[in-house]
């Protein structure tokens, strides 16, 4: 589990902004501080010394993380390589 950072937004369509200190990967699952997967990187905007990710959420309410912490999930092979 690696912090992304805290919900800052949502868009119109319901999309989650997270402003983030490192760029994470289009399509990593995002989890909430429950371990519950919450949605999936859909783009990354922004400048690259200061990117946002865009969550597509897969929860009915995505405005009841707004600027609550969240996480990438990390992939198996990714936990792996320490």
């Amino acid at each position: 589990m690696q912090k992304l950072g805290r919900v800052r937004a949502l868009t119109p369509s319901k999309n989650m902004i997270v402003k983030s200190e490192q760029a994470p990967r289009i399509g990593s699952e995002v989890i909430d501080e429950n371990l519950n997967i919450v949605g999936k990187v859909f783009d990354i905007i922004g400048p690259v010394s200061a990117p946002y990710a865009v969550i597509k959420p897969t929860i009915r309410e995505p405005a009841k993380l707004l600027n609550k912490p969240v996480y990438l999930l990390l992939s198996k092979t990714t936990r792996s390589k320490k």
